[in-house]
């Protein structure tokens, strides 16, 4: 069986080890007759195209960067960052080995049996996030009364802006996609949008993650992409606060309880999935040998090629204009 890691201690750029490992996986999925492997091997295309050919990302980020600018006009008193990424390696090769342990111990708990290598490979269509958008707003202290909550006035600005925003992208080009989120009919969130949107800042995820999530296809970049929407609070919390710890913790004792309901033998998929993500959650990050990226250890990380944070594609950052005067 291939994995990820046995390409990353050769020295090579990211864009070679993903060239060298799908041509690897299909290669080996045609020999094994393996639609699974098949499968993955075009997963990593997707990220190949993203990498190589990223004329589009010049447009949809000028399209996006115009959302930025109504932001300026609209809320100069606010202080607030875009931020844009393109996946990382390690990160959507752990969420790809993810969705097969997720979905094959589900359907065994639900029916008892295993499904068909044809039901896992169409459960594995639904990645939307390999480009991803972030917004982070923060309400400087002087613009808030001692009556005033910092917390309910962030809020306010925050869904203000997630109301208006899918309009404004759409008749840009973005299509907002439907959520599948259950959202209260007393939502925050006016009704026309309700649908677009995960709300994790009304029903937080278990570890206290909190924020909100809206899906877009570029019609003109032919690609979607996701745009959270947090305050820095929120921000701060899922990315160095609990939630970051709480959420990788969580995950691998997810995916051993999955391992010890599954024994080993059963399902070759599942066994083959679950082996290749132990193997990128033990990695010594210090010991990997990648063209631009260095790990002192998996704390201390120069990551300057996207392999284990995300390539960043868009950095905004928009300071209050009015830092020492009180809003009229």
């Amino acid at each position: 069986m291939i994995t990820l890691n046995d390409y990353l201690y050769s020295g090579n750029t990211v864009l070679k080890i993903l060239l060298q490992y799908s041509a690897d996986l299909k290669e080996e999925a045609i020999e094994s007759h393996s639609p699974i492997d098949l499968a993955h091997s075009n997963f990593l295309i997707q990220i190949i195209e993203l990498l190589e050919h990223t004329d589009f990302l010049t447009s949809q980020s000028q399209r996006i960067k115009e959302f930025y600018l109504y932001m300026t006009q609209k809320y100069p008193f606010l202080a607030f960052t875009f931020k844009g990424r393109i996946k990382s390696l390690i990160r959507a090769e752990e969420k790809f080995n993810g969705y097969i342990l997720e979905y094959i111990y589900d359907y065994h708990k639900k029916n008892g049996c295993y499904p068909s290598e044809a039901e896992i490979k169409n459960n594995l269509n639904f990645f939307r996030d390999l480009i991803a958008y972030r917004i982070v707003i923060s309400l400087p202290i002087c613009h808030v009364t001692d009556e005033e909550s910092m917390e309910e006035q962030e809020m306010k600005y925050l869904y203000e802006i997630a109301n208006v925003m899918p309009e404004f992208l759409e008749v840009r080009g973005f299509t907002p996609e439907l959520s599948g989120f259950y959202a209260d009919a007393d939502s925050t969130l006016t009704e026309n949008v309700r649908a677009y949107y995960r709300d994790y800042v009304k029903t937080p995820r278990p570890s206290g993650y909190r924020s909100l999530h809206i899906t877009f296809y570029d019609n003109l970049a032919r690609c979607y992409t996701e745009v959270q929407l947090r305050t820095k609070d929120m921000d701060d919390y899922a990315e160095i606060g609990e939630a970051n710890h709480f959420g990788y913790e969580k995950s691998q004792e997810e995916h051993r309880s999955k391992r010890d309901i599954i024994p080993v033998g059963e399902c070759k998929i599942f066994d083959e999935a679950y082996e290749r993500l132990v193997l990128l959650q033990e990695l010594d990050l210090a010991g990997i040998k990648v063209n631009m990226f260095k790990a002192l250890n998996n704390q201390l990380i120069n990551d300057g090629c996207g392999l284990f944070r995300g390539r960043q594609i868009l950095p905004f950052e928009h300071l209050s204009r009015f830092q020492n005067d009180l809003i009229g």
